[in-house]
């Protein structure tokens, strides 16, 4: 009984990692369920495949090789051969048909409700909300906002080397490719955060890419989309007040935008709401002051050739920055 507990523990370990908000097999999205179900078909039939072979090797090790006049069976090896060759022929014209099938369920359709652009970077996902009117259109960093039950066409973008989009729950993956567009459909069927990663090795912190697609009922998503278009309020801590005026003297201000400021920078993450986002530094750690310190005062040791330089700072200085991106809700 002891050792037959222990032989199932690689099998009830592997079996874990097949539900969560990251799993292939745990769908909550039309996509995802479509994949979903090649992937189980594939799975059974490759099964069923592979216990037939086994039996019929079990068969051809245990019979006898000749007949009784000492002269080898062609015939019904022949047989077996060439209902093997059939077979075969059969199950891989209907897992191609699946999986083609599969594809187009995947696929986009004309009149999504809406369109994010995603742009990978090394190594953070870039998220923007472009509207008709650019007055609308706002950025966001590493969490993607979508209304449930609609499908969100996510138009996807590199800014420098191949990375890979994938969301398990909701969807497969899609690469990224500098200089070309590719298309995603996502649409979540009920409310909840799904997480997400780089699928695709882009270079030393690859595995510290990770991103949070959050589907909203409609309303709160309206609600988000409102709180998101606005400008960064003028704080009213002093601490926080002190520390707008100092991240406007540093060189923050150029690499960062915070709308409603001078602040204008293009090279790093938009920083208007950062203090409403879950994570920093695409899902390095929970967005709390004492992280936003830390990662402010030296981010080459949090995640190590990232394109943000240390800025000299005074610990008065850093206090009161840290406090100032809290409170960008």
């Amino acid at each position: 009984m002891r050792a037959a507990r222990i032989l199932l523990l690689p099998i009830i370990a592997a079996v874990a990692g097949c539900s969560g908000n990251q799993s292939a097999l745990h769908p909550q999205g039309a996509p995802a369920i479509h994949i979903e179900h090649l992937i189980i078909g594939i799975t059974v039939i490759c099964t069923v495949v592979w216990l037939l072979v086994m039996i019929v090797l079990g068969w051809a090790l245990l019979r006898k090789r000749s007949d009784d006049s000492g002269e080898p069976r062609e015939r019904p090896l022949t047989m077996i051969v060439g209902s093997a060759v059939a077979a075969t022929v059969i199950i891989i014209a209907g897992l191609t048909i699946a999986s083609f099938y599969t594809t187009r369920g995947i696929g986009l359709p004309e009149n999504a409700a809406l369109t994010i652009t995603v742009r990978a970077q090394q190594w953070w996902w870039q998220v923007i909300y472009a509207d008709a009117d650019p007055a609308l259109s706002f950025q966001t960093a590493n969490e993607i906002h979508i209304p449930v039950g609609q499908a969100v066409r996510i138009q996807l973008e590199s800014a420098d080397v191949v990375h890979s989009f994938w969301v398990p729950s909701l969807a497969g993956k899609q690469d990224l490719v500098p200089g070309r567009r590719n298309s995603l459909l996502l649409r979540a069927e009920r409310p909840g955060i799904y997480h997400g990663q780089c699928a695709e090795f882009c270079g030393l912190q690859h595995t510290h890419m990770a991103m949070m697609v959050i589907a909203d009922e409609p309303a709160d998503y309206q609600r988000w989309i409102a709180a998101q278009r606005g400008n960064s309020v003028m704080p009213t801590d002093p601490d926080a007040a002190a520390g707008k005026l100092a991240f406007l003297s540093k060189p923050c201000a150029a690499c960062h935008t915070v709308r409603g400021t001078p602040a204008t920078g293009t090279t790093g993450p938009d920083l208007t709401h950062i203090g409403s986002r879950h994570t920093i530094a695409a899902g390095l750690h929970e967005t709390t002051r004492g992280s936003l310190a830390a990662w402010i005062a030296d981010p080459q040791t949090l995640k190590p050739g990232n394109n943000m330089p240390m800025v000299p700072l005074t610990s008065v200085e850093l206090r009161d920055i840290s406090a100032y991106m809290e409170s960008l809700k």
